[in-house]
C-alpha cells in the first residue's frame, strides 16, 4: 500500500513548506524592524550581526521541519527514542543518509521524500541568505556613493583637460 506513505508524505511536505515561508516572513519581518537602526549599515560588525541572526533564523527553521519529520516517525512507530529519530530525520534531510538507521519498508519512501523535501528547502534557504548578502553590500554601496562628492571626478577631469 503506496497510498498511506505517499499522502504521509504529501503532509509532511506540506507543513514544512508552510515552516520555511513562516519562518523566512519572520526574518523579513525582523530586518524591516530593524531596518531603520541600521540605517547606513556601515559598521562591519553590524552587518555580521544581521548576517549571524539570519544564519540563525535558518538553523531555527530548519530545526523545527527536522523535528516535524521525527515526530512523525515516532508517531509512526519506526523509532523507540526520540534521539534515533531526529538522527534518522536530520541525515535525511541533510541528504546525508548515513544507512545504520533506517525505517522499516513500509515507511521508507517518507525518508526519500524528505531528502528530496530537505534538498529543496536548504536550496531556498540558501537564495534567501545570499539575497540578504547582496542587499547588505548594495545598501552599503548605496550609503558609500551618497557620501561621495558629485563633482569629485569631473574636477580630476578638468584638471587634466587643462594639462
Amino acid at each position: 500500500m503506496l497510498f498511506a506513505p505517499l499522502a504521509l508524505s504529501a503532509g509532511l511536505v506540506l507543513a514544512t513548506v508552510v515552516v520555511q515561508i513562516v519562518g523566512l516572513a519572520v526574518l523579513i519581518w525582523i530586518m524591516r524592524l530593524r531596518a531603520s537602526r541600521y540605517a547606513g549599515l556601515t559598521y562591519v560588525l553590524q552587518q555580521l550581526g544581521i548576517i549571524l541572526a539570519v544564519v540563525m533564523g535558518l538553523f531555527v527553521i530548519h530545526a523545527v521541519q527536522i523535528w516535524v519529520y521525527a515526530a512523525a516517525y515516532i508517531g509512526l512507530g519506526e523509532f523507540q527514542t526520540l534521539e534515533a529519530s531526529l538522527y534518522f530525520s536530520t541525515s535525511s534531510f541533510t541528504t546525508v543518509g548515513y544507512g545504520e538507521v533506517f525505517l522499516t519498508s513500509r515507511w521508507r519512501i517518507v525518508s526519500a521524500i524528505q531528502s528530496a523535501n530537505g534538498f529543496l528547502l536548504l536550496g531556498w534557504s540558501t537564495i534567501f541568505l545570499l539575497s540578504v548578502l547582496t542587499r547588505l553590500r548594495s545598501v552599503e554601496i548605496d550609503w558609500l556613493e551618497s557620501r561621495l562628492d558629485p563633482d569629485l571626478f569631473r574636477n580630476d577631469l578638468k584638471q587634466e583637460d587643462k594639462s
